[in-house]
């Protein structure tokens, strides 16, 4: 599990921190708590794995 905060999430998906939001808002992804400055982390490798699975299913 790698935590990070959503800024570092989107410099290693591409995917901007509003969609990454939305994602733990609907449930398709973990919210781990906050960082000391009180940014949302999340773990990198279920976001990239959620990516992976929207991707097949859009090619499906």
């Amino acid at each position: 599990m790698t935590l990070v905060d959503l800024y570092a999430a989107r410099i290693a998906t591409g995917k901007s921190p509003a969609t990454l939001r939305t994602w733990i808002h609907r449930g398709e992804l973990t919210h781990h708590g906050y960082d000391d400055r009180g940014r949302a982390l999340i773990d990198l490798d279920e976001a990239q794995a959620l990516i992976a699975a929207k991707a097949a299913l859009v090619s499906a």
